[in-house]
């Protein structure tokens, strides 16, 4: 069992989810954290990880360090994504087994599922229908990942959990507007909106794609949950179960950042939707005790404090 004094390794500290695990694991009194940047540990790199894991020996494993954009980068370098996503959670998942780690949490992304799912999308879903094509390498490398921890827990009786989150935001997230999520990138918009006293929004594709987003925090808050939980699936999903359509999402964020200026939001439809729909059923991580506790508005109101101390 986890213990407050136990090893654990936290792949990916320095990225959007992997700084918000580090964050709640110090908050809760976690003191025997190991932490190494990618100059320090490639983890493309199998004999690296393997040597460091043996010589480190944590208990447990948290894998958030992952290669991640938004829909425009996920399009264009299909093969980094495949490529770099299937090396970083192969090599960690099969050296962690080969060095007696029996423990770690996988993070995966709710694209795992296929485009045209029923709504909210349940855990069973995986695998029942085709992917989005905009996506679909980034995808496929995690659901190798899915299938890889539940393949070591059948064959070797480990205990290698997948979490699979939903859109993220907050602190620590990318705000370059050819490769961030659309919600950093509506941020940055709105910011330049307003001190470039421009009059008008453009938002990627028709506006119409509806999705669930959730706040950084809450994700590392169903890590810790999860770490300490004995649960008999290997798959879960950790979202807030509201959703909302982009449109929806640039119009609060205006509100928030512009609340007394009519800005025209218009659209460039040269761009993509995505999937049209993606809310998750979150009913079997309530099941086990966890459930988000961080508003959309209080999430967004820390993000925001976070981007302007680091807008430049």
């Amino acid at each position: 069992m986890v213990s407050r004094s136990s090893k654990i390794f936290i792949a990916g500290h320095k990225g959007l989810v992997g700084s918000a695990i580090l964050r709640g694991l110090k908050q809760k009194g976690y003191k025997n954290l190991i932490t190494k940047d990618k100059f320090s540990l490639d983890l493309l790199d199998q004999k690296k990880v393997f040597s460091f894991l043996k010589n480190k020996k944590p208990d447990f494993i948290f894998i958030a360090a992952a290669k991640v954009g938004g829909i425009l980068a996920n399009n264009k370098y299909k093969a980094d994504f495949i490529y770099e996503n299937l090396s970083i959670q192969t090599n960690i998942i099969h050296s962690a087994y080969l060095c007696g780690v029996k423990d770690l949490i996988f993070l995966g992304s709710s694209c795992v599922y296929p485009r045209n799912c029923n709504q909210p999308i349940k855990e069973k879903y995986l695998l029942t229908g085709e992917l989005e094509k905009s996506n679909d390498a980034y995808a496929i490398a995690k659901i190798a990942g899915i299938k890889m921890c539940e393949s070591y827990n059948k064959q070797y009786k480990t205990n290698y959990k997948c979490l699979m989150p939903t859109n993220t935001f907050g602190p620590n997230d990318n705000y370059n507007l050819m490769d961030s999520h659309f919600l950093p990138a509506i941020i940055k918009k709105c910011h330049e909106i307003k001190i470039k006293n421009k009059k008008k929004l453009v938002l990627w594709g028709n506006g119409k794609a509806k999705r669930e987003l959730i706040y950084v925090d809450d994700i590392a808050d169903a890590c810790l949950h999860f770490m300490k939980k004995n649960i008999k699936e290997s798959l879960i999903n950790i979202g807030t179960g509201k959703d909302y359509t982009i449109k929806e999402y640039a119009q609060k964020v205006l509100k928030k950042i512009i609340p007394n200026k009519n800005i025209l939001i218009t659209y460039d439809y040269s761009k993509l939707n995505g999937t049209p729909r993606k809310v998750l059923d979150i009913s079997l991580a309530k099941k086990y005790g966890w459930k988000s506790k961080i508003s959309l508005d209080k999430g967004f109101e820390i993000t925001y404090k976070s981007f302007l101390k680091n807008y430049k």
